[in-house]
């Protein structure tokens, strides 16, 4: 009875685990879906649509084949298309029955005037409209010469390390590229902007195949397997009991006879090589478990997850708070990881160009006072080699970010950068003009250790731009230069003293204490001091144009320039002004003494905190820096 039950557990655990094989393999089905985009047309870029990305859920795979470089790149649908917007593309999006359907989208050209709509209604026509007519044709071909221009230099644009991107990637001959965009984004894929894009693309979604009872089939198998063998061992061994002898009496050991033709020590000694044999069956017997539980145990490390049923709800999230955007509020210009690598990029460009003191390289990531300061460095230490170099861009980590929320151009971005080894901290302003541009630095500024920043919305929402002529601020943006610089002229007998907070103001102080050194260094001198010279000091609105983003509090950081002019004129007609011992003056102004005197000028960046309107706080200085930027004789 038990070979019966034996057999027949090994029965019923073969086909369990078969079952639980079977679904687990031929039952299952695909593991993914696929769709081929078929692209007909030869363009230089493909931009496959988030739509079709999200045809299914899950990841997506974006598999691209030709011969050569492919390039992909991913990011904001509205950006990648205003990136195209002057170049033949071919466009991948859903039809209306959810087909995936290509269409080639040609550049944008603004409308051209019909010079014959301007002529007079009966066909007359006076020489000199004529002439204007002829002109506007002429004009118009220009126009349409200049477009087609415009276009085929498009067409050649890499789009490789564009600053629009959140990712990109580069293979040769093949591309696979793990992706999960959400549908506001879209993939760009091209060779190299010259030659065709790929022509074979597909995207990959796995599917959901989960097989809940192969795990418990496959385990139940295993265990009615080891139960069968079990069976089977004890059938042998009550078979083996009934076939032996039957006496009455005590039973006897079983003994080996002695061989008699054995000498030296081992003669006389019972051998126990039956012993042994026994000793080997039983092994025998035990490892006949061990097939049985290394395969149960194989199988059940070969169940995932999706193979077991889920008897265990799913936890449900615990909401946490958020902020939420303001209805209609734009995209933020940037993300945080995008903004991390931009300021990567901008930092090892002004570094190479520090190296070299190259004003032409450091164009390409600098404008406005930040490349100002840098250009006068850079012509000092050119003719002064122990001059220092300019301290380098911060890039990372990145402790703050605000990016403009903005879907147009130019658009700009706030980011606070640390340095873990020199402790400082940088505030930065980087501005994007077009969509074709890279982003620049505008404005660098310190910060304070003990600097508090205001409440700032979170770098997934951004913020909106103030105006500069805002009036819903304590002072507005393109006003906060000039009353700033008027308080450093004048201090407390200015009108604007009251507006700005004095505690913890290191510029002021710096300002003034720079100030005191100097007169007093001029007044020392022999050929030029208090009595046959003068040095005045004034401040002043710089030319660069202020910018503004918005705090929660319904405030602004607010970045702005303004220039410190130092003037000394002589008073006395025989009486001259030297610089000989002030090298950096002598090295911009080409002179070491002048009969009229010279103005030295002082570029700051500055930011600030302003308050809106209806707050009694006042304006807090939250950072800046200062560097030489001009001098000259009078």
């Amino acid at each position: 009875m038990r070979f019966v039950w034996a057999v027949a557990a090994f029965v019923l655990a073969t086909v369990m685990i078969g079952a639980g094989i079977a679904q687990r393999t031929i039952f299952q089905g695909p593991r993914t879906e696929t769709t081929a985009i078929s692209v007909e047309e030869d363009t230089p870029y493909l931009l496959i649509d988030g739509a079709v990305l999200n045809q299914m859920p899950g990841t997506q795979t974006l598999r691209a084949q030709t011969e050569g470089d492919i390039y992909a790149s991913y990011g904001r649908t509205a950006d990648m298309e205003a990136w195209l917007s002057d170049t033949t593309y071919t466009h991948v999006t859903l039809a209306g029955d959810g087909e995936v359907e290509t269409v080639v989208v040609e550049p944008e050209i603004d409308a051209i005037a019909d010079p014959a709509t301007d002529a007079p209604a009966d066909g007359s026509a006076t020489d000199g409209a004529a002439a204007d007519a002829s002109t506007d044709a002429a004009t118009d071909d220009a126009a349409a010469d200049a477009s087609t221009d415009a276009a085929t230099d498009a067409a050649g644009r890499s789009p490789v390390g564009s600053d629009l991107w959140l990712d990109e990637y580069q293979q040769k001959d093949l591309l696979i590229a793990p992706l999960q965009l959400p549908k506001e984004m879209s993939v760009l894929v091209a060779s190299d902007g010259t030659a065709p894009a790929p022509s074979r693309v597909t995207v990959t979604w796995p599917l959901q195949t989960s097989t809940p009872w192969a795990g418990p089939l496959i385990v139940g198998g295993g265990i009615l397997m080891a139960a069968g063998v079990f069976l089977y061992i004890l059938g042998i061994r009550h078979a083996r009991r009934k076939r032996g002898p039957r006496r009455k009496g005590l039973p006897l050991p079983v003994t080996e006879p002695i061989d008699i033709a054995i000498d030296g020590d081992d003669k006389g000694v019972i051998s126990s090589s039956a012993r042994t044999r026994r000793a080997v069956s039983s092994g025998r017997r035990a490892f006949a478990f061990l097939p049985v539980v290394a395969v149960s145990a194989l199988l059940f490390t070969g169940c995932s997850a999706d193979a077991w049923p889920q008897l265990v709800p799913s936890p449900t999230p615990t909401p946490t708070a958020t902020v939420i955007a303001p209805d209609g509020q734009q995209a933020p210009a940037v993300t945080k990881a995008q903004a991390e690598r931009i300021l990567t990029r901008i930092s090892a460009t002004v570094a190479d160009a520090d190296a070299a003191m190259d004003g032409d390289l450091a164009d390409t990531r600098l404008e406005g006072a930040a490349l100002a300061a840098r250009d006068t460095n850079y012509k000092l230490r050119s003719a002064l080699g122990d001059y220092p170099a300019p301290a380098p861009i911060l890039a990372k980590p990145l402790e703050i970010i605000l990016p403009q929320a903005y879907d147009a151009w130019p658009r700009s971005v706030i980011a606070i950068a640390d340095d873990e080894e020199s402790k400082t901290s940088s505030i930065m302003v980087l501005t994007q003009q077009d969509q074709w541009s890279e982003y620049k630095l505008s404005y660098v500024g310190s910060l304070e250790a003990s600097t508090a920043i205001p409440d700032l919305a979170p770098a997934y929402i951004g913020a909106a731009a103030v105006e500069p002529d805002s009036p819903f601020l304590v002072l507005p943006p393109d006003q906060v230069a000039a009353a700033y610089a008027d308080v450093i002229s004048k201090d407390a007998e200015s009108e604007y003293y009251d507006l700005f907070e004095a505690d913890g103001d290191q510029l002021r102080a710096s300002i003034a204490a720079d100030r005191q050194r100097r007169r007093d260094e001029f007044n020392q001198t022999a050929n030029s001091g208090a009595s046959t010279g003068t040095l005045e000091f004034s401040a002043v609105a710089g030319p660069q144009a202020p910018f503004a983003l918005q705090t929660v509090e319904s405030g602004a950081i607010v970045a702005v320039n303004i220039n410190e002019v130092d003037t000394a004129k002589p008073t006395n007609a025989d009486a001259v002004i030297k610089v000989e011992n002030n090298r950096t003056v002598k090295t911009l102004a080409g002179a070491d003494q002048s009969a009229t005197g010279f103005e030295t000028t002082f570029s700051d960046q500055v930011f600030f905190y302003v308050p809106n309107a209806g707050s009694n706080e006042k304006i807090r200085l939250l950072g800046y820096s200062s560097d030489i930027l001009d001098a000259k004789i009078l």
